[in-house]
């Protein structure tokens, strides 16, 4: 089990996108929404995901995606899980609006049913990806039981992987000035948000395939840290989300 197998067009890899969308995620983070600097982000993950399926003029979807945001309830953006063709066919990412609350165990209960559908059809597929943004603390029950069970769920190429980017201004001791020669979050890294503690129990280590996928995009990821990604700024978001896509390739 060691995340090695590539993404084809046979054997496509799913990542199931959790987006918060609650009413903090409408503050502004220097000059733009910091929903709006996810779904810049995110837009150049699909984007990558489309570049990656590409041969010549065609493309081949090496790639399946669920976009599911949540505040109060769940919205299945996409009404299920897409390819990569049929989601860049119907327009993208839909418009999104922020509402109130965060019930973040609500997402990752969809998330685990999707899951749970899929894994007999996914056995020879990479292993699925949970990719959970969000920018504070959940309301409601806890997720990590949830999370926890997801995470013990698994195809012949491994476990479930769970990564979680953390839209916040305080998360760490010292801010990350150079994206590029960040080491990524460890176990024993420390926090100054609580939040943070418990995200990094709902967060995979890196798998090593990977980490080489980002170490060849200048990334110093280290071996052993987390998916687990602080979006103190805009690249941070962005490496995070691009990490989302970095299964292995045909």
């Amino acid at each position: 089990m060691e995340y090695r197998t590539q993404a084809t067009q046979g054997n496509p890899a799913l990542i199931i996108y959790l987006l918060d969308i609650s009413g903090s995620m409408g503050l502004l983070k220097g000059e733009k929404r910091r929903l709006d600097i996810v779904m810049d982000a995110l837009n150049v993950a699909l984007t990558q995901m489309v570049f990656r399926s590409t041969k010549g003029s065609r493309i081949s979807p090496r790639y399946r995606v669920a976009l599911i945001a949540y505040s109060d309830e769940v919205h299945d953006l996409l009404g299920g899980i897409k390819k990569i063709d049929e989601l860049m066919a119907i327009g993208g990412i839909p418009e999104l609006s922020t509402q109130r609350f965060t019930n973040t165990a609500q997402a990752f209960l969809y998330a685990e049913k999707l899951l749970q559908q899929e894994l007999p059809l996914i056995q020879d597929c990479p292993a699925p990806l949970v990719c959970h943004m969000t920018d504070g603390i959940y309301t409601g029950d806890d997720p990590e039981p949830i999370a926890r069970r997801i995470m013990d769920m698994s195809v012949k190429d491994g476990h479930i992987l769970i990564e979680n980017i953390f839209i916040s201004d305080d998360l760490l001791e010292k801010e990350i000035e150079q994206p590029k020669r960040w080491p990524g979050i460890m176990e024993n890294s420390n926090f100054q948000d609580d939040y943070g503690y418990k995200l990094k129990k709902m967060s995979s280590v890196i798998p090593e395939s990977y980490r080489e996928m980002m170490i060849e995009s200048n990334y110093s990821l280290t071996q052993g840290a987390l998916l687990m990604f602080p979006g103190t700024n805009p690249d941070l978001v962005s490496l995070g989300f691009q990490m989302s896509a970095a299964t292995p390739i045909h």
